[in-house]
C-alpha cells in the first residue's frame, strides 16, 4: 500500500525498501549519524514527546522493524497525532491486518490526513465499494495528493466519467508519471487532423517527454517513434536505448531497425536478439530476415518460427517465402494459408498467386480479393489482371481503378490505357502521369506519346540552328528510355536526330537495337549511312530484317544490289517482299524482278 505518514515524508512515496538477508554497505559516519537520531528520538519518546514517538516509530518502520515500530506508533496514535495512525495503518497492512488498517486510516483520514484519505480509498476500491473509494480519494485528490488525484482518475477513468482527465493532468503536472505516460496516450488517441489535432499531438509529446524523463520506457518509446516519423533519428536513438535499457522489447526492436537504416547491421541483430528473446515476434522476423539475407536459411526458419510463436503472423508469411525461395511449393502454400486464415492480406495475395501459377484460378479469386478488401494493393491489382484474362473489362477496370488510387503505378497505367481507348483523354493523361511518377517505363512512354501528339510540327532543323529546350513529352520519352524501354529510345534517337544531334540519337538507337529492337537498328543503320559507315550499317540492316523488319531487307537488297552481288540482293529483296508494308513490297518487287532478269541475261 503506497501510503505512509504525513511527517514522514519519505513514506509519501509509497517505496517501502523491505529487509533483506544482507543490507548494502552505507557510509559509516552515515550509520552513525542515523543511529545518534534514533536514540534521541527514542529518549524524547520515553519522556511523553507525541512527535518523537511518531517520527520513531516512521524511521523503524522504514526500516522493516515493524516489532519496534508499533509501539511508538499506537502510542502517537493515542495521543492523537494523525501521522502516526496512518503509519500504524500501513504497519498493520503490511501484517495482513486490512480491515484494522482501515480503522486507523480513516481515523488519519478524518482528521485531515490525505495520505491516509488515499490509502483508505485504495481499500475500498480493492474491495469493490466504489462510491466509498470515490469519496476518500476525492479528500485526498483535493487536498493535493499526488498519488489521491491519480487513484480517483483510474477510478472515473474506469466508470467512463469525463471528470477523470481533469485529475490524471492534476496527478501528471505534480509529477506522477505514469499519469503522464496515460494523459499522453489519451491526447495521442483522440488526435485528429487539421490544427486542433496537431495541437493535442503536441501536447502529447510533452507529456510523453516529462514521463519519459522519469523513467518511464514506454513513453519513451512513443517518444522516440514521434521523434523518428519527425526525422529526429538521434534523439529518437537516444530515448530508444533508454527504454530497451530499461527491459522495453519493442524499443530495442525499434533501435534496431534505426541502426539497420544507418548501415550498422551487427549492432542492430544484438538489439533484435535482446528484443527477440523477451518476446517480441517483429525482432525475430527481423532477425529471420538478417539471416535469409546471407543464406542461412536455417538460423532464418528457426527465428521465423519464434516470432510465429510469439504471435506474429508475419513469422508464417516469411516461412512461406522462405520455403518459396527454396521450391518447397507445398510447404510454402501451407504457411501462406496459415497466415492468411489469421487475417494476414500479404500472405492472401501470396497464396493466391501460387494456386494461379498451380493452374488453380478458381481457387486463387478468393484468396485475391480477402487480400484486396483487406487494402492489399498487389492483390486488387492481380484481381484486375485475372479478372481482364477471362474478358470482364468492366470488373478489371473496377479493381485497376482501386489499386491505382492507392498509388500502383501498373494499375494506373491499365486505367490510362483503358481511359485512352474511351477517348477520354484528360482521365487518360491523369493516369498516365501518375503512372509515369510511380516509376512505369511503358506509362511515361504512352504519356510521352500522348503529349507527342498534341505537338504543332516543328521546321526542319538546318545546321547552325538554335537548338530548342526539349518539350515535355521528350523528357518523358527519356525517362521511359533511361527505364529500357526500346521504343522509348528509338523516339529518343529520332528527336535528337530532328534536333541534329547525331550523337546522341546513335547512342539510343544503338541502346534499342542491343536490347532487341528491330527499328533501333534499322535507324542506326540509317544513321550509319549517312555517316559513310555503310559496312557497319548493312551488319544492323541485317540484324532487324532477321527480326523481320520490311525496310532493312529492302536495304540490305540495294546495298548488295550496288556491290554487284546480285544473288544475294535478289534473296533479300524477295524477303521484303514477304515482310511488307505495301509500299515496300511493291518497291521490293521491282527490284527483285529486275536482279532476276540481270542475273538471266
Amino acid at each position: 500500500m503506497d501510503v505512509m505518514g504525513d511527517k514522514a515524508t519519505l513514506f509519501e512515496t509509497g517505496r517501502f525498501v523491505q529487509p533483506s538477508g544482507a543490507e548494502p554497505a552505507r557510509d559509516e559516519l552515515g550509520d552513525m549519524g542515523e543511529a545518534a537520531e534514533e536514540t534521541r528520538l527514542a529518549l524524547a519518546a520515553q519522556s511523553g514527546d507525541v512527535e518523537a514517538a511518531s517520527v520513531l516509530g516512521a524511521m523503524l518502520l522504514r526500516r522493516g522493524d515493524l516489532d519496534g515500530a508499533e509501539p511508538h506508533l499506537r502510542a502517537a496514535t493515542a495521543a492523537g497525532d494523525r501521522a502516526a495512525a496512518n503509519n500504524l495503518g500501513v504497519l498493520l497492512h503490511q501484517r495482513g491486518y486490512a480491515e484494522e488498517a482501515a480503522g486507523w486510516w480513516r481515523v488519519a483520514a478524518v482528521a485531515g490526513s490525505a495520505a491516509a484519505a488515499h490509502a483508505l480509498g485504495r481499500h475500498h476500491r480493492e474491495r469493490g465499494d466504489e462510491p466509498a473509494a470515490e469519496y476518500w480519494l476525492r479528500q485526498s485528490a483535493e487536498q493535493g495528493h499526488v498519488l489521491g488525484a491519480y487513484a480517483l482518475a483510474d477510478l472515473l477513468e474506469h466508470r467512463g466519467d469525463v471528470g477523470a482527465r481533469r485529475w490524471m493532468r492534476a496527478a501528471a503536472e505534480r509529477g506522477h508519471r505514469e499519469a503522464a505516460y496515460r494523459l499522453a496516450r489519451a491526447l495521442d488517441r483522440t488526435a485528429g487532423s487539421g490544427d486542433e489535432g496537431a495541437g493535442k499531438a503536441a501536447e502529447a509529446e510533452q507529456w510523453y517527454r516529462q514521463a519519459a524523463a522519469r523513467g518511464h520506457r514506454r513513453a519513451a518509446l512513443h517518444l522516440g517513434a514521434i521523434l523518428e516519423k519527425r526525422g529526429e533519428l538521434k534523439e529518437a536513438g537516444r530515448w530508444y536505448l533508454n527504454s530497451a535499457k530499461d527491459g522495453e522489447p519493442q524499443a530495442a526492436c525499434a533501435l534496431g531497425f534505426l541502426l539497420r537504416d544507418a548501415g550498422d547491421t551487427e549492432s542492430a541483430a544484438v538489439w533484435w536478439l535482446r528484443a527477440a528473446q523477451n518476446g517480441d515476434g517483429n525482432a525475430a522476423n527481423a532477425l529471420g530476415a538478417l539471416h535469409a539475407e546471407r543464406g542461412e536459411t536455417q538460423t532464418a526458419e528457426r527465428w521465423y518460427r519464434a516470432a510465429l510463436d510469439a504471435g506474429d503472423d508475419n513469422g508464417a508469411y516469411n516461412l512461406g517465402l522462405l520455403c518459396a525461395e527454396q521450391g518447397r511449393t507445398a510447404q510454402a502454400e501451407q504457411w501462406y494459408r496459415r497466415a492468411a486464415y489469421a487475417g494476414h492480406r500479404e500472405a492472401a495475395n501470396a497464396l493466391a498467386i501460387l494456386l494461379l501459377q498451380g493452374g488453380d484460378a478458381t481457387g486463387a479469386e478468393p484468396w485475391f480479393s480477402k487480400a484486396a478488401e483487406a487494402g492489399s494493393v498487389d492483390a486488387a491489382f492481380n484481381l484486375g489482371i485475372l479478372y481482364a484474362g477471362r474478358g470482364e473489362d468492366a470488373m478489371a477496370l473496377r479493381w485497376y481503378e482501386r489499386a491505382a488510387a492507392a498509388g500502383h503505378a501498373e494499375a494506373a497505367l491499365q486505367v490510362g490505357i483503358a481511359r485512352l481507348r474511351e477517348g477520354d483523354e484528360q482521365e487518360a493523361e491523369r493516369h498516365l502521369r501518375c503512372a509515369a511518377g510511380g516509376g512505369s517505363a511503358e506509362g511515361a512512354y504512352r504519356l510521352a506519346t500522348l503529349l507527342d501528339a498534341r505537338r504543332p510540327p516543328e521546321p526542319a532543323h538546318e545546321l547552325g540552328e538554335i537548338l530548342h529546350a526539349k518539350t515535355e513529352c521528350e523528357e518523358w520519352y527519356e525517362r521511359a528510355a533511361s527505364q529500357g524501354h526500346r521504343r522509348a529510345q528509338v523516339r529518343v534517337g529520332m528527336l535528337a536526330a530532328a534536333r541534329g544531334d547525331v550523337v546522341e540519337a546513335a547512342r539510343w538507337y544503338r541502346a534499342a537495337a542491343e536490347a532487341g529492337s528491330r527499328n533501333g537498328a534499322f535507324n542506326l543503320g540509317l544513321l550509319l549511312a549517312r555517316e559513310g559507315s555503310e559496312p557497319e550499317a548493312a551488319m544492323w540492316w541485317m540484324r532487324a530484317a532477321d527480326a523481320g523488319h520490311g525496310r532493312a531487307a529492302l536495304r540490305l537488297a540495294l546495298v548488295y544490289a550496288r556491290r554487284g552481288e546480285l544473288a544475294e540482293g535478289q534473296r533479300w529483296a524477295a524477303r521484303a517482299v514477304e515482310l511488307g508494308p505495301a509500299e515496300v513490297a511493291e518497291r521490293a518487287g521491282r527490284l527483285r524482278d529486275a536482279l532476276r532478269e540481270e542475273l538471266s541475261a
